[in-house]
């Protein structure tokens, strides 16, 4: 979970920079796409530092009020990360709708231009880090976090096109209306960002591809037993919650049937990474001739 703190401290140090370079490209250009732009990081600033407190709140360890951990904070970031998302884009909308009421000229010289396209690129390349390692560590603000930067890429390139063609043909309303389709795309991604973290929070099952691998794992893992039935898996952050019941012989001893739960246990982490597993051990009379057979 250090590692997670880690880039989700400097995710906020990255939107710090990447909103003092917006705001100096905004006022080297007076563009309603670019005063967007960098209203938009503003709000990226406020999700960094709400995904940060949410990773270490949910790096604590589980109490006496919360015994089965505080993994779940992660998802209420990503929560509030798709809510500033949706604000983001509603305020570029007005913003946009303001300026096509009244054009005005902006400016674009190159300094103005670099700026913006350095923003942007510090933005791009800091989201594929953190897609690549919120994957890896199953931390849904950095995924969250690393969505809401990808937004944000779209959103600046569609303000310096914008801008850049308003300049090149002289047609003034193509800056407002770029900004415009810039925050409908957003708008998309901040609903589906809090459909899927609202999905956590409701002990969302996974996904069926992941169900098959636990049900090949039981399959393979479970010898000695008869079947594995009534099988259900959710995640919560980084934490995988396994539950199942073990149908094994009737005269089979407590100690063998431990022994398999063991090699279960190992063999469900290793697939699934950190895990918490619950496995109730029935006689043969209890099998239901359904869910998985053991191999």
């Amino acid at each position: 979970m250090q590692r997670a703190e880690t880039l989700a401290a400097t995710s906020v140090a990255v939107a710090i920079t990447v909103l003092g370079l917006k705001t100096v490209a905004w006022w080297m250009t007076d563009s309603v796409a670019l005063f967007a732009d960098a209203l938009e990081s503003v709000v990226n600033v406020a999700a960094a530092c709400a995904a940060l407190v949410a990773i270490r709140y949910a790096s604590m360890p589980a109490d006496a009020n919360h015994p089965y951990g505080h993994h779940k904070a992660e998802y209420f970031s990503a929560v509030l990360e798709g809510a500033l998302i949706l604000v983001a884009a509603f305020i570029i909308l007005n913003e946009a709708w303001l300026s096509w009421n009244n054009p005005r000229t902006p400016e674009l010289p190159l300094a103005a231009v670099a700026v913006a396209v350095l923003a942007t690129a510090l933005n791009a390349g800091w989201s594929w880090v953190l897609f690549r390692r919120g994957r890896a560590l199953q931390s849904p603000a950095l995924v969250a976090d690393a969505r809401h930067l990808l937004a944000d890429v779209v959103t600046s390139t569609g303000a310096i096109a914008g801008l850049t063609l308003a300049m090149a043909t002289g047609m003034l309303w193509l800056d407002p209306l770029l900004a415009a389709v810039t925050a409908v795309n957003i708008l998309f991604s901040g609903v589906r960002l809090m459909r899927e973290s609202v999905g956590g929070l409701m002990d969302e099952a996974m996904p069926p591809e992941t169900m098959t691998r636990i049900r090949e794992v039981l399959a393979r893992a479970a010898e000695g037993a008869i079947e594995a039935h009534d099988i259900r898996a959710r995640r919560a952050g980084r934490i995988a919650f396994v539950e199942f019941h073990l149908v094994v012989p009737g005269a089979m001893p407590v100690e063998d049937a431990h022994v398999i739960c063991d090699r279960i246990e190992a063999a469900l982490r290793a697939e699934l990474g950190e895990a918490t597993i619950t496995i109730h051990v029935e006689p043969e009379g209890k099998a239901k001739h359904r869910g998985v057979v053991v191999l």
